[in-house]
């Protein structure tokens, strides 16, 4: 139980980090990368595998 809660914690901070540079980036080359990058870790989230 503990696990898995520490795995959702570091998932929602990796993920909070790469909405953090989503924001801030200015190409939007770099933006669909991260929305692609992003995608698996929101439905990891979500818990939708």
């Amino acid at each position: 139980m503990i696990i898995t809660i520490l795995y959702y914690l570091l998932v929602a901070f990796a993920a909070g980090l790469m909405i953090w540079n989503l924001i801030k980036s200015r190409k939007w080359q770099e933006e669909v990368l991260y929305m692609i990058v992003l995608l698996p870790f929101l439905l990891r989230l979500l818990r939708l595998k």
